[in-house]
């Protein structure tokens, strides 16, 4: 009998999950689409936002076939109340602090379901990510050197994510601080949700 992901080293993790870079695919908005909608019907959070993140969410980028979901929530709402309503439908959480939380879905003792999702619960405003993915949708040469950047350390990390996710590390600061430099006065609307969700901003 297969061990159950809780009992498994990290070592063991890394390797039922290792690092995959696929071909960009349109699928990805879709799946977050449709993953955003079915969170926003279980968490009756006034004011939340949800926000597709990471390289599935810029545009023709090579990426890990799992989809990074941002859920901002308003200073007043009780982190831990959304972390129980986040496990009761699915996700596991896989790191937690007074101020961030990490959940995952898809993930199963024999590996990656057909659909995978991270979240990355954070209070409004801890939302770096946003400006470095408009800025590399933004700048298609600087995504490129990105994507080449993330081919040149896939094999080397295949079975270390947080050693590959380190090595990147440099590159996300230098272009996330340019990003808010230059879009300083600029809104940071989500671009793929439906418009009823927008209207939140």
């Amino acid at each position: 009998m297969s061990k159950e992901l809780s009992e498994m080293t990290l070592e063991e993790l890394w390797e039922l999950f290792p690092i995959i870079l696929s071909e960009h695919k349109d699928c990805w908005k879709v799946w977050y689409q449709e993953e955003a909608a079915r969170i926003a019907s279980f968490l009756p959070v006034k004011d939340m936002r949800i926000s597709h993140i990471g390289s599935t969410a810029i545009t023709g980028l090579r990426a890990k076939p799992i989809v990074d979901i941002l859920l901002e929530i308003p200073a007043d709402s009780s982190m831990d109340h959304v972390k129980h309503l986040l496990t009761d439908n699915g996700y596991i959480c896989m790191s937690e602090g007074d101020r961030r939380k990490s959940f995952n879905r898809g993930y199963t003792k024999n590996g990656f379901a057909r659909r995978v999702f991270h979240l990355h619960l954070r209070y409004r405003g801890d939302n770096d990510e946003l400006y470095f993915r408009d800025y590399m949708n933004d700048h298609t040469e600087i995504a490129k050197e990105y994507e080449a950047l993330k081919l040149s350390l896939w094999k080397k990390y295949e079975k270390n994510r947080d050693a590959y996710t380190d090595a990147k590390a440099d590159f996300v600061k230098l272009y996330t601080e340019r990003a808010k430099k230059d879009y300083k006065n600029k809104v940071l609307y989500e671009r793929n949700l439906p418009p009823e969700r927008k209207s939140r901003e």
